[in-house]
C-alpha cells in the first residue's frame, strides 16, 4: 500500500480552483487567475507573485502554511548540457528531475514518488527504499522550476524518474491534466511518455482510457526467468502475462508502445537475448529503445560493450523492428535515476551537510 500526500503544493490547484478560492473570500474572480498565472511563471510562493496585493498574499500564506519546493542542487554537464536536479520538497524528502537537449526540442526527465519500491537490482532509485508518492502538483512544479530556471520552454516529457508512474496513477492522471491544461503549461498529451515497469491493472486501467500519450513498458529481459532476476515486479506479473496486457492495450486503441531495454554486459546483451526479444515483441505494434547502462556503484552489473551493443540493435532490426539506440546524455553528473539523491542522502548520512 502506497503512502498518499493529498494536495500539498499550490501546484496542486488549478486555475479555476483559485478563482474561487479568491471569491469564497470576497474578492474578484480575476485574482485567482493571477494567482495562477504567477504559479505558471515559477512564482511557487505568495512573496515571489508581484501581480497580487499583499492581503490576499497573507491570505494565502495563511491556507497554506509550508514551504514552497526548492532546487536543492543542480549539475549541468559539460558534455552534452543536460541539468540534473535534486529538489528538496516540504517534508525534506528528495527526488530528481533531467532536463535534457535533443535536436526536436528540450525534454525532461520527471520523477512521480520519492523512493521506489519495486526493486530492480540494476537501479539507483530502489536502493533507497520507497518513502511516498508526490502529489499531481509536486510534479507539475518541478516541471515548472525547471523550465524557470533553465529559462526555456520544455518540449516533450517522460515519467521515467523516481519511482513506478503505475503504482500512483491517480496522482498522475492529474497532473497530466494540470500540464496539459492550455491556460497553465499547455504540454500536449502526445508529447508526454509515462513508464511502467509492468504494473498490470495499471496498463488496463489506462487501456480503458485510450489516452493520447505514449506508454513506456521496461522490459530489460526477453525471458521471464531473467526478467524475475532482475526485476521483482516480474514474479507478480509474469512476461506471459505482461505482454497480454499489452495486446489488450493496444487493441483498445492505445498508440503504439515503447519497450525500454537497458543493457547489460553479459547478462542480457547476448546475441540470442537480440533474438528472443525480436521473437517477443514483433507481434506488437512497438518499438524498442536500447538504453546504456549507467552503472550504480554496488551493484554488480556492468554496461556492454558499444560494439555488443551496435550487433544487438542490428539483430532486432533485422526482423523489421523499430529499434533506436538511446543518446547516454549527462554521464558527468549521475545522470541515472537516483544517483545523485543516492550520493546527497550518503553525505547527510554522514554529517556532510551541502
Amino acid at each position: 500500500m502506497t503512502k498518499t500526500v493529498g494536495r500539498v503544493s499550490l501546484y496542486d490547484y488549478d486555475r479555476t480552483d483559485w478563482q474561487a478560492f479568491c471569491q469564497a473570500r470576497g474578492l474578484p474572480k480575476y485574482r485567482g487567475t493571477q494567482i495562477h498565472e504567477a504559479l505558471m511563471r515559477g512564482a511557487n510562493q505568495s512573496s515571489l507573485m508581484q501581480n497580487i496585493p499583499n492581503t490576499l498574499k497573507a491570505e494565502i500564506d495563511a491556507a497554506f502554511p509550508k514551504s514552497a519546493l526548492s532546487i536543492r542542487k543542480l549539475q549541468v554537464s559539460s558534455i552534452d548540457g543536460s541539468r540534473k536536479y535534486l529538489f528538496q520538497l516540504r517534508d525534506g524528502a528528495m527526488v530528481e528531475a533531467v532536463l535534457m537537449h535533443y535536436h526536436h526540442g528540450a525534454s525532461i526527465c520527471l520523477s512521480t514518488q520519492v523512493g521506489c519500491c519495486m526493486g530492480c537490482y540494476f537501479c539507483a532509485s530502489s536502493q533507497l527504499g520507497f518513502e511516498r508518492n508526490l502529489s499531481a502538483g509536486e510534479m507539475l512544479e518541478q516541471f515548472v522550476l525547471v523550465s524557470k530556471e533553465a529559462g526555456l520552454r520544455i518540449h516533450n516529457m517522460v515519467l521515467m524518474g523516481i519511482g513506478e508512474p503505475l503504482d500512483n496513477l491517480d496522482e498522475v492522471l492529474r497532473f497530466v491534466d494540470l500540464v496539459s491544461d492550455p491556460k497553465g503549461v499547455n504540454l500536449g498529451a502526445r508529447r508526454i511518455t509515462i513508464s511502467t515497469s509492468g504494473l498490470i491493472p495499471g496498463i488496463d486501467r489506462l487501456a480503458a482510457l485510450r489516452p493520447q500519450f505514449t506508454l513506456s513498458i521496461s522490459l530489460h529481459a526477453a525471458e521471464q526467468a531473467k526478467r524475475a532476476e532482475i526485476m521483482p515486479i516480474a514474479n507478480r506479473y509474469p512476461l506471459d502475462e505482461l505482454m497480454a496486457a499489452c495486446k489488450r492495450y493496444l487493441k483498445a486503441g492505445g498508440k503504439r508502445i515503447s519497450f525500454e531495454y537497458i543493457l547489460l554486459r553479459d547478462f542480457n546483451d547476448r546475441d540470442e537475448d537480440a533474438e528472443a526479444l525480436a521473437q517477443l515483441v514483433k507481434p506488437l505494434l512497438c518499438h524498442v529503445n536500447l538504453i546504456p547502462s549507467n552503472e550504480v556503484p554496488g551493484s554488480r552489473y556492468h554496461a556492454s560493450r558499444k560494439s555488443q551493443i551496435r550487433r544487438f540493435q542490428s539483430i532486432v532490426e533485422s526482423h523489421g523492428i523499430p529499434c533506436t539506440l538511446r543518446r547516454s546524455l549527462g554521464r558527468d553528473i549521475e545522470a541515472a535515476c537516483g544517483q545523485l539523491r543516492r550520493s546527497e542522502k550518503e553525505k547527510h548520512s554522514c554529517g556532510d551537510i551541502c
